[in-house]
């Protein structure tokens, strides 16, 4: 299928662990659309901005920290036959390091699809309701893919 044909949406998150081996989760509302969950702090890419300022503002506004990227830990792809405009749908999901710079726990966005932002053990993170990249991401940090 050529790319004319479809929609792509270009999202980008932080993976954000401290020294204790927690991971940063933010709760989306699911917007009346999705089911609510737990997610990786990040999201849409505007038209305007590049990747790492995406990241940056998107890890403000759904937990109150500022961060400073590191390396790329991921690029994850899925489709979708028939997306919300009624085309087929691709996600294009880029995945950064950070680290916390600065801010305090706190979901500063208003009206959007964040409700609430929480650190979790990466060992209690299969207990919740989350995304599917939740998974991908901590398998990425595990060094594989998720089972």
């Amino acid at each position: 299928m050529h790319f004319t044909e479809y929609d792509t949406r270009l999202a980008a998150y932080a993976a954000v662990v401290d020294d204790n081996d927690r991971i940063l989760l933010s709760y989306s509302n699911g917007e009346g659309r999705f089911t609510p969950s737990w997610t990786m702090p990040g999201g849409g890419v505007e038209f305007d901005e590049n990747i790492p300022s995406a990241i940056v503002r998107e890890v403000y506004e759904e937990t109150g920290f500022a961060v400073e990227l590191g390396e790329l830990l991921l690029v994850d792809t899925w489709f979708r036959e028939e997306g919300e405009r009624g085309r087929p749908f691709k996600a294009v999901r880029v995945v950064h390091h950070a680290r916390i710079t600065g801010g305090g726990l706190g979901t500063v966005e208003e009206g959007g699809s964040t409700d609430e932002a929480r650190w979790f053990p990466i060992a209690d993170v299969a207990g919740l309701e989350r995304t599917a990249l939740v998974d991908v991401v901590i398998a990425a940090l595990r060094g594989g893919r998720p089972d």
